[in-house]
């Protein structure tokens, strides 16, 4: 059986340095690109392969970083009593909810007005932290339960809207919402069915245990994995549920690819949920062995996934606002009242998607002398409680 320790951290952490480096991908093209202010890139009408796969990709960020973070919370719980667990979850919860709207709000829009308060991935993470602070109570089986529910069957509640409801965004449909006269709220993570991918993950950190055979372990995340994505596949095809975008044809392969591979991610659909996450359980289940530079170089941002997080965001946006300038579009405009995607002054700026590749790589490779140094830091202070927070 192979070494829990050392497999079960090096799989986990390569996912999620994986993720995190091709997340940013899909931000620097939000502020490099050209098209990213005239169509949607996932649009079969406008959009072409190379700039679909380029946001494609990114879908699989956010499924698997809140299943992960669910996975680690069962390992950390291995350390610590239940009250301690949920005390600490509840308590990361509310940071994570704290910077989203101030830290990580800042760095989207370089707006010191706070003209737009954005609820995304880190506020969806800790939220689903809060929510699993009490689920943790309850025996795993109904945990299990409570996740595929939702997962499975928040769909049926597609067709159900509340004119100008906040509440009910909040829990199950994107939206932008009024707070005053020049403030509005983003609603662009609502928490179902987010809270249960972190619940599932936490369900399944425990296949990870020392008593539990590798390869049996292996079998099984094939198998899920292998089963999820047969599932999308069928019912993607036959339209018969999961998604309340269907699958058409177009008069192109490339335009019907593209419409197969978008199901809804705001909020995830079903669809959406087996297509990435099948895609999660297929990479956990053949990578426990890896060994070697590369995947040392993406471990070591999966180990300070929160701190890269924060600094790409900065650089990205600081990097756009030079190449504004340089190109003679102007700094100014990049600081933002609302979503980037939606400021009315942003088209005819922005490059190719050469660029948008190259400047990429580059904020990667700036970033990972940092993060190897504060992994190091981590890695020589565990008696440091506040760096569980970073």
């Amino acid at each position: 059986m192979a070494s829990l320790n050392n497999t079960r951290i090096e799989s986990i952490d390569l996912l999620k340095g994986l993720v995190m480096v091709i997340m940013a991908l899909d931000h620097v093209r939000d502020y490099f690109h050209y098209s990213a202010f005239f169509f949607d890139p996932t649009d079969p009408i406008q959009s072409n392969l190379p700039i679909f796969f380029t946001r494609w990709i990114t879908h699989f960020c956010a499924p698997a970083f809140s299943f992960l973070a669910g996975m680690s919370a069962f390992m950390v719980g291995k350390r610590k009593t239940k009250n301690e667990l949920s005390g600490f979850l509840f308590k990361r919860g509310l940071w994570l909810v704290f910077i989203e709207l101030t830290v990580v709000g800042f760095a989207w829009f370089f707006d010191i007005h706070f003209r737009t308060f954005g609820l995304l991935v880190i506020w969806s993470l800790g939220i689903s932290m809060i929510v699993l602070a009490a689920l943790i109570y309850l025996p795993r089986i109904y945990i299990l339960i409570f996740s595929l529910l939702l997962i499975f069957f928040h769909n049926l509640f597609d067709n159900v809207h509340f004119s100008g409801n906040e509440w009910w965004s909040l829990i199950h449909e994107q939206a932008f919402y009024p707070l005053s006269e020049h403030t509005q709220l983003l609603i662009g993570y609502p928490l179902v069915p987010w809270i249960a991918v972190m619940a599932l993950g936490y369900y399944f950190g425990a296949f990870y245990d020392k008593s539990f055979d590798s390869n049996k372990r292996k079998k099984m995340f094939n198998s899920i994995g292998g089963i999820a994505i047969v599932v999308f596949v069928l019912l993607r095809l036959t339209n018969l549920y999961g998604d309340p975008k269907p699958f058409k044809h177009y008069d192109t392969l490339s335009q019907d690819l593209i419409s197969f591979l978008n199901p809804s991610k705001y909020p995830p659909s079903l669809l959406y949920v087996l297509m990435t996450l099948g895609g999660v359980f297929l990479f956990l289940a053949n990578t426990e062995k890896l060994k070697g530079k590369i995947v040392n170089f993406f471990s070591t941002f999966g180990r300070v996934p929160f701190f890269y997080y924060i600094l790409h965001l900065y650089l990205i946006h600081i990097l756009a606002m030079i190449f504004a300038e340089l190109s003679g579009f102007g700094w100014q405009k990049f600081i933002f009242s609302t979503w980037i995607g939606f400021e009315p002054n942003m088209k005819g700026y922005g490059f190719s998607l050469l660029v948008v590749y190259a400047v990429w790589i580059g904020i990667v490779l700036l970033l990972y002398p940092l993060c190897k140094k504060f992994d190091k830091y981590k890695q020589m202070n565990k008696e440091k409680w506040w760096l569980s927070y970073l």
